[in-house]
């Protein structure tokens, strides 16, 4: 449920084939590897540092968003097969981080360069820096402003803001909504997403700082089961899991009127609904900030090249190719230059009617209060939307998917 978690490349076949870490090429160029899992912007980066180095060949690898962390694993506790640079998606950067000896440990003097929380969210608990931040999700609401005329509410993006301050608010407004809606619309995507969004603003998720998965006695966690479980009984959910093909196909036919969004999100509207430019609206999360998605780059040392593919990562994610990588692909910078930069900060676009758009994520990733991630954060994230989508297909009742979800939880703490 993360920005790379949507896209899927070369797969775990040819991920598992290349044993091999850079070296060097035939033609005496020293490769470097780099792993991802998703669209990282990252392609015309890629050409502009071969250029400046003539001595590099720059060979990207990319699976699935499930299959690139497995297989990273399985690189790592067998020392072989690992690239020389490796994404890891921030809902798995703390299983990584409990093994920093697998990684060059990177030094820390460019600690300021990024915003607190995402340099501290990488560090090890002995204090080791295993991974480079790249972006941030930053959050926000992408809205149809037709659906919400068409319904009778209001659409001009200070309105909608200041008409969900808070979840209730959004789900009350919601059957306003579903009571005028234009004919097969509906108020919200799909629950786990929306559910994923309020985890995330809670002061403690999925594990307490001690590595427990506290998901049964989290009351912010059942809270927010409970409104988004009201909200698909309500009839508000168009029952579409992220990034399916059914859930592309909503966007072309106007099956919802928002979506969780962060920055990356946009991205994908204008993807699979480039006819509906300038219908789009972007207003404010309710709860305040929040944050969905981001990732670091680390250094494997089992790579033959580490040095270069240090220096090489760490160039990806300065503050100017973050800036760029924002312009070209609405990634959101986790370095604090970055984020100050007017070509972020005032960044508007015209599909989503000219909308503020790099205030609003700005403004977001600034106020969100980090929240702790356990080791297997990611994996109970799947099976906590596993449990929703459970409930939005009739499977099961809320409560009964609900301790299916508690149980299914505590066994991945072992």
């Amino acid at each position: 449920m993360r920005r790379a978690g949507t896209l899927v490349g070369v797969g775990l076949l040819a991920a598992t084939l290349v044993t091999a870490c850079g070296g060097d090429a035939s033609d005496g160029k020293t490769r470097i590897t780099v792993g991802m899992f998703g669209n990282f912007g990252y392609q015309q980066l890629f050409e502009e540092y071969e250029k400046a180095h003539p001595d590099i060949d720059i060979t990207d690898r990319t699976a699935s968003y499930s299959d690139h962390h497995k297989n990273l694993a399985a690189h790592l506790a067998t020392n072989n097969g690992a690239a020389d640079i490796e994404a890891i998606d921030s809902g798995y950067i703390n299983q990584f981080k409990a093994t920093p000896d697998r990684f060059v440990q990177l030094p820390d003097d460019l600690k300021d360069r990024w915003l607190d929380w995402k340099w501290e969210a990488s560090l090890s608990k002995d204090g080791k820096q295993i991974g480079y931040g790249t972006d941030i999700g930053g959050l926000a609401i992408c809205y149809r402003r037709d659906l919400l005329e068409a319904a009778g509410l209001p659409a001009d993006r200070e309105a909608v803001s200041a008409m969900w301050p808070d979840w209730e608010s959004f789900m009350a407004k919601g059957r306003e909504f579903q009571a005028r809606a234009p004919q097969g619309t509906k108020w919200f995507d799909g629950g786990p997403s929306l559910l994923n969004a309020i985890v995330g603003q809670a002061p403690t998720g999925y594990y307490d700082k001690d590595d427990k998965i506290v998901v049964g006695e989290n009351a912010d966690i059942r809270k927010g089961w409970d409104l988004v479980a009201q909200g698909v009984a309500d009839g508000l959910s168009a029952g579409l899991l992220y990034s399916t093909p059914q859930w592309n196909t909503g966007f072309k036919q106007s099956q919802f009127a928002t979506v969780i969004c962060p920055a990356w999100q946009m991205a994908k509207i204008k993807d699979q609904a480039p006819d509906t430019a300038g219908k789009w609206d972007l207003a404010a999360v309710p709860g305040g900030g929040g944050n969905w998605g981001g990732s670091y780059l680390t250094v494997p040392k089992q790579g033959k090249n580490t040095d270069k593919a240090l220096a090489l990562a760490e160039w990806l994610t300065a503050p100017e190719q973050q800036a760029k990588v924002f312009a070209s692909n609405n990634l959101l910078p986790s370095t604090n230059k970055a984020l100050s930069e007017q070509s972020v900060g005032q960044y508007t676009d015209p599909f989503f009617n000219n909308a503020p758009v790099g205030a609003v994520f700005t403004a977001a990733a600034r106020a969100l209060k980090p929240q702790y991630q356990g080791p297997k954060a990611g994996d109970v994230q799947t099976e906590l939307g596993n449990a929703m989508q459970r409930v939005e297909q009739g499977k099961q009742s809320a409560a009964e998917s609900w301790e299916q979800f508690v149980g299914d939880a505590k066994k991945l703490e072992g």
